[in-house]
């Protein structure tokens, strides 16, 4: 397996990149970058590449090798040496047709010598939990789903993904994995803490929190916020919450708040929230959040056979940017300095995490969390 990356930073850069990619052949093309970037790529793309899988999403942030940029394009080209993939790609209708959209889109894979799904969805129209249960409702719990769900700036209005027909607003779209060579490990940590009371769901539908403790869901969250309620929904994402379950126990999940209904007094989440469970207030700090990148990195490199150098795909909350601020770039050197020269580094700061916890196989959607996957293809024997 063979990684090169591309930083594009103005379109002048556009031409060198098509030469080096052209020469290097690639089976697989990963676009992380603002829609404009994704627009002026999709028909080079198309025209050059139409023998290669090549999708990407719009961020709130770019990660390279070079480390954490904005409004920049992060192209990163894989050639493998027995490894096949292959793309799907489905139109998601609307949040309540997540769960169909996620079975759609698993069942264009076939399933012989399925490795792992990568998936990629827009960001502000959809219950990323229900999507992945409609993948692993196809695929099982054996086959690992790892991705993210796309941002815009933290602007919370329009994000967009790309595959082979172009660029949309309303896509779920992946890249199945296949080989006996491949090697596919994960590690997620977050780093937030809880602060609080435990607060119970008293109503709620899917992902849309109506009720806590029998009081109006966003007035209890306005109190908690006090001055930084004005700025809702952004401000959400420095104080998401965890869920807990039924004894109020941790169950390692954080939901990040999408919108607010004044008019209903209600929250949008990120994903399902357990009708019968718990919920409470967490925070974070920037040497907590960048201890959780290296943790998730080292779960990543230790579940790894050690064999040639691969891709470490990171996918980071966009609620971790904010908090770190101009310290940002850390946790991603912190992944660095785990992986070395053991991986090249990409991915983005997205509004949804998609993997399994550490050490399990069964996918979940993650907030505020740093994820990686980490693929590598090994020789196989004579």
């Amino acid at each position: 397996m063979k990684v090169i990356q591309s930083l594009l930073r103005h379109e002048i850069d556009l031409a060198t990149a098509l030469d080096t990619w052209r020469a290097f052949q690639p089976d697989l093309i990963l676009v992380f970058g603002p829609a404009d970037w994704l627009r002026t790529l999709a028909q080079p793309l198309a025209t050059h590449f139409g023998h290669a899988c090549y999708l990407g999403c719009t961020t709130a942030g770019e990660i390279s090798a070079q480390g954490v940029s904005d409004g920049t394009c992060v192209v990163t080209a894989l050639r493998f040496e027995s490894a096949r993939v292959q793309m799907t790609s489905t139109v998601l209708m609307d949040m309540s047709d997540s769960a169909a959209a996620g079975a759609r889109l698993a069942q264009q894979l076939p399933a012989p010598g399925l490795r792992a799904v990568w998936v990629l969805g827009q960001g502000v129209g959809i219950n990323g939990s229900a999507m992945i249960a409609g993948m692993t409702g196809v695929l099982g719990s054996g086959v690992l789903i790892a991705g993210g769900l796309a941002g815009d700036a933290a602007a919370f209005k329009e994000t967009f993904v790309l595959d082979g027909a172009g660029v949309h607003a309303d896509r779920l779209v992946g890249v199945g994995l296949y080989g006996q060579a491949l090697e596919v490990t994960h590690g997620s940590f977050g780093g937030w803490a809880p602060f609080g009371p435990a607060r119970k769901v008293t109503r709620c539908r899917g992902n849309l929190l109506y009720e806590l403790d029998g009081e109006a869901a966003l007035d209890v969250y306005k109190r908690y916020l006090g001055e930084h309620a004005k700025d809702l929904p952004a401000s959400g994402l420095l104080f998401p919450f965890a869920m807990l379950g039924r004894d109020r126990s941790e169950v390692g999940l954080i939901r990040t708040i999408l919108a607010v209904d004044e008019a209903q007094g209600s929250l949008t989440l990120a994903g399902d929230i357990d009708p019968d469970g718990y919920l409470r207030l967490m925070h974070a700090s920037t040497d907590a959040l960048v201890d959780g990148a290296e943790a998730a990195a080292q779960a990543a490199l230790t579940k790894s056979s050690g064999g040639d150098p691969g891709l470490a795909l990171l996918v980071s909350c966009v609620g971790r940017k904010l908090v770190m601020g101009g310290r940002v770039e850390e946790e991603v050197e912190a992944v660095a300095e785990v992986f070395h020269q053991h991986a090249v580094l990409a991915g983005f700061y997205a509004y949804g995490e998609i993997s399994p916890f550490t050490g399990e196989v069964t996918c979940r959607l993650h907030n505020q969390t740093m994820t990686i996957t980490y693929v590598t293809e090994n020789t196989l024997p004579a």
